[in-house]
């Protein structure tokens, strides 16, 4: 079937989507809030102990000792770069930080996999190759296309995706070129500190509800200029056999910029089965995932770039990007099991 925009009101389309399940409102598991957590914030149920299982083919020690030793080096190379794109265009960080984070991926033996639904074109592959060769990257104008910088004048795109590892931010990079939305606390982290501001990120204060606003306006500003914005709505990480619902605050940034919306699905697999090994869940540490991750042989990163969705502006804001985040997250669940054959579980599924 040819892909088309879907265009948010356009009746018949609409209706097309599967419904938003009675729990639609269920963010946070009943008694799984840690003390001091911020009650509205969503929390998954996933936990290291319960999704994580053994790797189908584990690297042996020198395997598993060199990925980590250069994955550092590429992480420290980055810093100087990270500094040196600051005085840049945000098109030339975007390719710098995308070519960055494709080696990262290449030295941890991470290959990608990507296939996306082309407006007009219907499904095509982009390759399974691994992230280092620059062949698998998916290049595109912004707008309705979702990636890369938009013509002069145009409205960027929203990328959001299902959250399932702290790689989703660099295997998005590593396809399309553009700018990450990430927690402020980030901006706190030695190093780290460093790439995301070269990377032009969007920061957020997480912990503020009040802080909202300001957020959705700085990236509704940053989708005007003709930006592409990455963006995970679920606001934690599900281990990849559910997903959680998508909250609709970001959207709101999408309808005010007059930007394109393209939903992607992500998934990660050793050989053709579903894998969790790259999930970051729960109260895991950051080390222990890296560790398992630089464990695991022939780790894919699968990228599946749904049809895009443009926002109306007849219908009242709260319902528009309710509707934009329902239908958003129908496309992601679709195109998870389009490509696994199964039906991904999680909050209202």
């Amino acid at each position: 079937m040819t892909a088309v925009p879907h265009v948010l009101g356009s009746g018949p389309h609409v209706g097309a989507v599967e419904p938003a399940p009675a729990t639609a409102g269920a963010h946070v598991i009943p008694g799984a809030v840690p003390a001091g957590a911020n009650p509205w914030r969503p929390l998954g149920p996933c936990t290291p102990a319960a999704c994580v299982r053994a790797p189908a083919a584990a690297a042996g020690p020198c395997l598993r000792a060199a990925r980590i030793v250069a994955a550092s080096l590429v992480v420290l190379a980055g810093v100087p770069v990270a500094l040196a794109c600051r005085a840049a265009s945000l098109p030339v960080r975007a390719r710098a930080t995308g070519a960055w984070a494709r080696l990262l991926l290449h030295v941890l033996g991470i290959r990608l996999d990507v296939t996306a639904e082309a407006v007009g074109g219907g499904t095509r592959p982009a390759g399974d190759a691994r992230a280092g060769a620059g062949g698998s990257r998916l290049l595109g104008a912004g707008g309705a296309g979702g990636g890369g910088v938009a013509e002069r004048g145009e409205a960027g795109t929203l990328v959001v995706a299902n959250h399932v590892s702290w790689l989703d931010p660099l295997v998005l990079a590593a396809v399309v070129p553009s700018r990450p939305l990430a927690k402020r606390e980030v901006g706190r982290w030695p190093v780290v500190r460093t790439l995301v501001a070269g990377a032009g990120a969007l920061l957020i204060e997480r912990d503020r509800l009040s802080a909202l606003p300001q957020a959705v306006a700085a990236v509704a500003g940053a989708l005007a200029g003709g930006d592409t914005v990455i963006a995970f709505p679920e606001g934690t990480t599900w281990c990849g056999r559910g997903m959680g619902r998508f909250r609709p605050a970001v959207f709101q940034a999408a309808i005010d910029a007059g930007a394109t919306v393209r939903p992607v699905a992500l998934r990660y697999r050793e050989g053709p089965a579903l894998s969790t090994r790259a999930s970051f869940v729960g109260d895991d540490p950051l080390l222990a995932s890296v560790l398992r991750v630089a464990t695991t042989r022939g780790l894919v990163a699968e990228v599946r770039l749904l049809t895009p969705v443009r926002p109306a502006h007849a219908a009242p804001r709260t319902r528009a990007r309710a509707e934009l985040a329902r239908i958003a997250e129908a496309r992601v669940r679709a195109g998870l099991r389009a490509r696994y054959g199964d039906r991904p579980r999680g909050e209202g599924v």
